[in-house]
């Protein structure tokens, strides 16, 4: 009698075989069916199924000249050979079966896989299109408002008259030379040679007067206190008689415009630290001009304040943190 068995392994399949059959393993032969699989993410999954037939049992014959036995041997034995090899036959017609039914199966898994890989690719490329569109709409959005607002200032700036809020100052020439006369003086005291250039702002009117020479830092002083006055005396001597008064403005090498770099430098280093600790800082006392620079270079900070404190000439600037 044959049976067909199945177990989570072939050995587990053997064993439910033996016990029905009430057999032990060396009383008979298997053939395995389907081999045992354990699938991937639930698909595929499959149990071990095998065909177990008893061996042929041994038979004892005695020799014997009698025929009869002889050939009711040999019978059985051919129809136990029939038997066998048509169970052999149907085993292997059920083994190509399910093979077949295996077949498919993976063939629609595959399918499944491909569908789930393609809707995905689908998926992500329709959030890429929907960002570049998002993107593209913003970036249109906020070139209109550009252009909006540079036609609109340039139509204001079509209707505003030439020389609307624009005022030339005059500068008395007679007071520059005075301030010139005045410094030839010092320096042929000091025992000198100066060369002075001479600038005019004519928007506020403020005379620039830029000393070039050798060891010129004797007119600088530390932190510029002699230059500073330096101008203070040439202005008054400049003005004394003058009702339109002149700025004048004393540099030396440039000493100023790199004075400017570095107190920019200092406040924006020191506004750092008041960042960090929180504490404020009094700057050492400066001139106005000085003070301003300070001010300036902080003023978009709008983390920072900036005020001053004291009296001239002892004025500081102070540097804290926004209440």
């Amino acid at each position: 009698m044959n049976v067909e068995s199945v177990g989570k392994t072939v050995e587990e399949a053997l064993e439910a075989a033996l016990k029905e059959l009430n057999l032990t393993k060396d009383e008979v032969d298997y053939t395995v069916l389907v081999e045992p699989k354990k699938g991937f993410l639930g698909f595929g999954k499959k149990e071990a199924k095998i065909l177990v037939t008893p061996k042929v049992e041994k038979v004892s014959v005695e020799a014997v000249n009698t025929e009869p036995a002889a050939d009711t041997l040999k019978d059985k034995l051919v129809s136990f050979g029939e038997k066998t090899v048509e169970s052999a036959g149907s085993a292997l017609n059920k083994v190509g079966e399910k093979a077949n039914e295996l077949d498919e199966r993976q063939k629609a898994f595959n399918n499944k896989v491909k569908e789930k890989w393609n809707d995905a690719v689908d998926s992500v490329k329709e959030s890429g299109d929907k960002v570049k569109n998002a993107v593209n709409e913003k970036v249109d959005t906020a070139n209109a408002v550009t252009s909006a607002v540079k036609n609109t200032l340039a139509e204001r700036r079509s209707k505003r008259p030439v020389n609307e809020n624009v005022k030339e100052f005059v500068v008395d020439d007679a007071v520059v030379n005075e301030a010139k006369d005045f410094l030839a003086k010092i320096f042929k005291a000091m025992k000198i040679e100066v060369v002075m250039e001479k600038f005019v702002n004519k928007r506020d009117g403020c005379v620039v007067l830029k000393l070039h020479g050798d060891d010129m830092g004797i007119l600088i002083g530390k932190h510029g206190q002699t230059l500073d006055s330096l101008q203070y005396l040439t202005n008054l001597v400049a003005n004394k008689n003058t009702e339109n008064r002149v700025h004048i403005v004393i540099d030396v090498e440039n000493y100023r415009e790199r004075r400017a770099e570095t107190l920019t430098r200092l406040a924006k280093r020191l506004a750092d630290k008041v960042k960090k600790s929180g504490e404020r800082i009094v700057l050492e006392p400066m001139n106005p001009h000085e003070r301003k620079i300070i001010h300036t270079a902080l003023q978009n900070d709008n983390r920072i304040t900036t005020l001053s404190e004291g009296s001239e000439p002892y004025r500081k600037v102070v540097i804290e943190l926004k209440k």
